[in-house]
């Protein structure tokens, strides 16, 4: 089940109708962490460099090469920075676009099923930034546990696989769920919905394809959404108590 929704979203992203919305993704991610790099460099050399000349009054010759180094430092660091950012920066421009792939998969895929609703605008926006919250908070954990040896790797993956399953599969569930129905639903399948975030997060790992993961994400979990509810004999009971239909 889990891997048959991965082999899907992952069709899904090349598919004709997803592939504007594949493309704006990409580049309003990539001028985002380009300007937040430049925006980042040029904080380091107006704070920085005033506060090396004023450390070293006179400019020792040896003070280049302290520079030097140092800028060497700062431009590891903001890649660094830049990298913990990018899950993100990537999930906050991405989340303007979800509803738009999932109305899509679920038209192409499931026309049978009674189709899903956007949320509002007022509450997309606020899950988005809750999300883009949790996601910074989150990496900045992970980023404490990378000094850490033997459970650095653990770390990210454990903790993007985590929120990163719970916030899509939440999205998913919500397009036919109320928000309490969409969480018990997604506690009643917790393990299955953690395994398929270990893919997401596996997706989130891979340099230039990772800027595409909320995309990935957000219709894997409408795909494994869709298997759940079908299979799930208690489904039918939770949607009943909200109003929902059942999917057929």
């Amino acid at each position: 089940m889990i891997f048959d929704a991965a082999r899907l979203a992952f069709g899904n992203l090349f598919a004709p109708e997803a592939r504007s919305v594949l493309w704006k993704v990409i580049g309003l991610t990539l001028l985002v962490l380009v300007g937040l790099w430049l925006a980042l460099r040029e904080s380091f050399i107006y704070f920085a460099l005033p506060f090396i000349d004023q450390w070293m009054p006179g400019t020792p010759d040896w003070a280049g090469w302290l520079t030097f180094v140092l800028g060497l430092f700062a431009s590891l660091g903001l890649a660094l920075g830049l990298a913990l950012l990018m899950a993100p920066v990537t999930a906050l421009i991405a989340g303007f676009f979800l509803d738009d792939v999932a109305e899509a998969i679920e038209r192409r895929d499931y026309p049978a099923d009674p189709p899903g609703r956007a949320l509002p605008l007022a509450e997309a926006i606020g899950a988005t930034i809750k999300f883009l919250g949790i996601v910074i908070i989150g990496n900045l954990c992970a980023l404490f546990l990378l000094l850490i040896p033997g459970i650095n790797l653990i770390a990210f993956f454990a903790v993007n696989a985590y929120l990163l399953s719970r916030e899509y599969f939440e999205f998913a569930a919500m397009r036919h769920l109320p928000p309490a129905a969409a969480r018990e639903f997604r506690a009643k399948h917790s393990r299955t919905v953690l395994a398929a975030g270990v893919i997401i997060a596996a997706f989130l790992a891979v340099p230039i394809l990772n800027l595409t993961t909320p995309l990935f994400a957000g219709a894997m979990m409408v795909h494994l959404y869709k298997r759940l509810a079908a299979r799930d004999p208690d489904f039918a009971r939770i949607a009943a108590a909200t109003g929902s239909p059942k999917p057929i």
